[in-house]
């Protein structure tokens, strides 16, 4: 994440967060293809966003 723009950050982030809103839907439909993937997406989110506030920090 620390060598990562601004921008890649932030394209980073908007793609996570459509694909965990995804997972949610898909997983509310049927049972999910892979339980641990909301989680890791979750994880990756708090990481990106993170990394941003120690930026401006």
């Amino acid at each position: 994440m620390k060598d990562k723009t601004e921008a890649e950050l932030a394209t980073l982030l908007a793609d996570t967060r459509k694909a965990l809103r995804e997972e949610r839907f898909a997983a509310a439909g049927a049972r999910a293809k892979d339980p641990s993937k909301a989680r890791a997406l979750r994880k990756t989110i708090a990481r990106a966003l993170t990394e941003r506030r120690l930026r401006v920090a």
